[in-house]
């Protein structure tokens, strides 16, 4: 197996429905490939929340006695009610039933959107840090080396399905020393090298999944910082030991180029 497992194949592997030879096949790609193991266990994760969150909500203890007393109340000293109040009495426990449960559905939805941009969020930290940590340890040059953004932008066009603009005017111990092209979600993305002082830095620039949050998040994983914020159609995400101010000032100064890229 040497293409990116197949969501098909992800989701079956999340339900336990592969078959032991496909299983087997599964399990030699994921032990080769970081970006598919990732996406196996966030399709994990995704699964085992889903169903947790979908055992949360309940019926609260009594409320289905307290709605047929409302109901009956609606009738009450009528020694002989129509049929027609009593169908306008239970039209009115019904329409307090829609409403209770539309707003238990509303908070199921709400919360289980949040927790599953948080899941997907940390799942992105882990990736792109560990594609930092391999490329540094790799030890290998970026594959376009150039600290010209005017170098490194058009090496992108046809690889990527989106634009980007890089900043001209860095900080004076800051330095572009190329890009990869690489993949997060198994989906193409621009990996950017900058130094800044002796510590090295990833920058992964990325199309904004939706529904996500544009605003900046910091987080840590294995060491490092990382820093991520949307801008446009954009998510740019930088990974590196160096201090998070000046991490976020990078990453600030590529979010401001954005602008008609």
């Amino acid at each position: 197996m040497t293409d990116h497992i197949s969501q098909a194949n992800l989701n079956a592997l999340a339900d336990g429905e592969l078959s032991s030879d496909q299983l087997s096949l599964v399990n030699d790609h994921l032990a080769a490939c970081p970006a598919c193991t990732s996406a196996a266990l966030v399709q994990t994760l995704l699964k085992t929340n889903i169903a947790k969150a979908g055992q949360r909500y309940a019926m609260p203890a009594g409320l289905e006695e307290r709605l047929k007393r409302l109901a009956r109340s609606d009738t009450a000293g009528r020694a002989r009610p129509s049929r027609r109040s009593a169908i306008t009495g239970w039209a009115t426990a019904a329409a307090i039933l829609l409403v209770i449960f539309s707003g238990l559905i509303l908070l199921l939805q709400g919360r289980r959107r949040s927790e599953l941009a948080a899941l997907e969020y940390q799942a992105q930290v882990s990736e792109v840090s560990d594609l930092h940590i391999a490329t540094l340890a790799a030890g290998l040059g970026p594959q376009v080396v150039s600290s010209d953004r005017h170098t490194v932008k058009p090496w992108f066009q046809g690889k990527l399905p989106f634009s980007f603009n890089l900043p001209d005017n860095l900080p004076g111990d800051t330095k572009l020393d190329g890009a990869n092209l690489t993949y997060l979600h198994n989906q193409p993305v621009a990996q950017l090298l900058y130094t800044i002082g002796r510590h090295r830095v990833s920058v992964f620039l990325t199309e904004k999944r939706s529904g996500e949050p544009t605003g900046e998040k910091q987080s840590e994983h294995s060491g490092f910082k990382v820093t991520s914020v949307g801008v446009g159609e954009l998510d740019i995400v930088a990974v590196s030991d160096v201090d998070p101010f000046r991490l976020a000032e990078l990453v600030s100064l590529i979010k401001n180029v954005q602008t008609g890229a």
